[in-house]
């Protein structure tokens, strides 16, 4: 009940101010394209039921994009394919997208809508894995999602690691002792147990990545119309000054 007070609440501060902003209506709306959302699959943030993406992330995303009055569809791929398909096709939102000095140029960045403190995870029976630095981390075998901006940081630091298409199958390795490690931030180790059908304390986070904090935006195709990027932009105003919001890039929901 407290969670659907928060959204409503949401919704309604997002509307009043996007349409005094805007001073928007249907006309304004319907000339519009309808856009294509993308994104992987990263629970808690963003998760897959039923044909159906949920997830606190996607949650904003959606709260934003009902505030603009936009028509949207979404879209889970792995997060080469999202990727690739937000890069080269007008129209089209991704997230949760690190925002890098070589990405900079080729999307329109609306917010953040997620927040990573990524570290070394393992299975909580590995006793065998011990990870006090980085150099220790070395030792073992990672899985590591393709595309991920962490690849770049850990080849910086000298790691060989398996990629994978999304973080689920990086978790199925690390199950199965086909990996030793995997990344993830420790706030969502307890979802993927969730998601994997395991017990809450199956994983074990054991060290901090530096440098590996960072926030996941909404982004859209640097091709998408101006109208389209200022009406996001105005619903993002309205949306991060939301309790739920807050919530989400805190961690705590």
């Amino acid at each position: 009940m407290v969670k659907n007070k928060q959204y409503l609440f949401l919704a309604l501060t997002g509307l009043c101010f996007l349409c005094l902003s805007l001073r928007c209506n249907s006309h304004d709306v319907s000339a519009l394209p309808t856009l294509t959302v993308v994104t992987e699959l990263s629970p808690p943030n963003q998760t897959y039921s039923n044909g159906v993406v949920g997830g606190t992330s996607t949650r904003l995303v959606q709260e934003l994009l009902q505030l603009t009055g936009l028509k949207a569809s979404y879209q889970i791929y792995p997060w080469a394919r999202a990727f690739k398909v937000a890069s080269e096709q007008a129209n089209t939102l991704i997230y949760s997208i690190a925002r890098t000095s070589l990405r900079e140029r080729h999307f329109h960045w609306i917010g953040p809508v997620a927040k990573f403190e990524l570290g070394f995870v393992t299975n909580t029976y590995r006793n065998d894995v011990i990870v006090n630095s980085l150099e220790d981390a070395k030792k073992y075998r990672l899985a590591i999602q393709r595309g991920d901006i962490a690849v770049e940081r850990l080849k910086e630091y000298g790691f060989d690691y398996v990629l994978t298409s999304d973080i689920t199958q990086s978790y199925q390795l690390l199950v199965t002792n086909k990996v030793d490690l995997v990344l993830d931030d420790p706030r969502y180790v307890k979802s993927m147990a969730d998601t994997l059908n395991l017990p809450k304390g199956h994983f074990r986070f054991l060290l901090s990545v530096p440098n590996l904090s960072l926030h996941g935006y909404l982004a859209a195709n640097i091709h998408t119309p101006d109208e389209v990027i200022k009406k996001l932009r105005i619903a993002f105003e309205g949306i991060k000054r939301t309790q739920a919001y807050q919530e989400v890039l805190t961690g705590y929901h």
